[in-house]
């Protein structure tokens, strides 16, 4: 089977630190954003299709340097196409039933079940579904006999909504679905899928987790995730107080505070009575004495001054 990654964006909400840095390669627990979707795929997917734009360079040459195990093609989209439009622009590549996915969330989806289901029903189409509390911010699925889908509704109130199943940014389609895709700018939520619900569309439930790592909030629920089901280890040799679960991969630090919910990347440096939770350190940033640094993401290289406090905020070079 082939995959195609949605990653064409250009991350503006988690700026200044996707001014040099795809957000498809922002860290989530030690691995990019791009390495953790990529993971989730069943082993059937044999070629990953990235729909890209923004910093293409970048994802060429991680993925020149750290392979995934997969046939990987970077396909540019030289202007916006929206979710259907980057569909058509990769359809060269597509020669059968296929997987779509938005480069930006991570959840508990088991695809290959998903896969399984969508063959069982014979559908064009299945959507992942997540439950949510108030869907009134998101596209809302309405749902029938046998989870065939119904109707769609986009951003309703939460008394109008027809249902809290919203639609997670994964699908498996079968080929026939790029016939209803028109050319330039598409939708495929709003356009498309309408348009397609004679020809069966079916939704896939699922428990767990699910997050859109679009924003710094996000991307830290997303890194906590990821540590609360990968415990990594406590390590014994550091001079500072660890509260896990953390993921820590520099030793220069003396008579710090860590945890929980903190990632340090190599080379990083952390100062005597600083205190850091909730937080992404990136590769070679310094902390200084007595700082605090709490739900944020120190990008690569910075320095941050003694005494000073960074709470909720992204530093990076631009």
């Amino acid at each position: 089977m082939k995959a195609v990654i949605l990653a064409g964006g250009l991350g503006t909400r988690l700026r200044p630190l996707t001014y040099s840095i795809p957000k498809s390669l922002v860290p989530i627990a030690g691995k990019p954003l791009i390495r953790r979707v990529i993971d989730t795929l069943p082993s059937s997917v044999d070629t990953v299709i990235l729909a890209v734009s923004y910093m293409k360079e970048a994802l060429e040459d991680y993925f020149r340097v750290e392979p995934c195990g997969r046939k990987v093609i970077l396909v540019n989209e030289s202007s916006p196409m929206g979710t259907g439009g980057a569909l058509t622009n990769v359809a060269q590549h597509i020669d059968g039933t296929f997987i779509v996915l938005n480069g930006d969330c991570v959840s508990s989806l088991d695809i290959k079940a998903m896969v399984r289901g969508h063959r069982e029903t014979g559908g064009i189409g299945t959507l992942a579904l997540w439950e949510v509390e108030d869907p009134s911010a998101f596209g809302v699925v309405e749902i029938g006999r046998n989870m065939r889908i119904i109707d769609f509704q986009e951003k309703p109130s939460r008394e109008e909504a027809k249902s809290n199943l919203i639609n997670a940014g994964v699908y498996v389609f079968e080929p026939e679905i790029l016939d209803y895709i028109g050319k330039g700018q598409v939708s495929i939520e709003r356009e498309v899928f309408p348009r397609v619900l004679e020809y069966g569309l079916f939704g896939q439930r699922f428990e767990g987790f699910w997050v859109d790592c679009g924003t710094l909030k996000n991307t830290l629920v997303a890194q906590r995730e990821m540590l609360d089901r990968e415990s990594p280890p406590v390590l014994s040799n550091l001079d500072c107080q660890q509260i896990p679960p953390n993921l820590i991969q520099s030793k220069e630090m003396k008579g710090c505070h860590i945890g929980p919910n903190v990632c340090i990347e190599p080379d990083v440096r952390i100062g005597e009575g600083a205190r850091v939770d909730n937080a992404l350190i990136m590769k070679g940033a310094s902390i200084g004495a007595n700082c605090k640094i709490t739900g944020s993401i120190i990008g690569p290289g910075i320095k941050v001054t003694d005494n000073e406090s960074v709470v909720e905020g992204i530093l990076a070079n631009r």
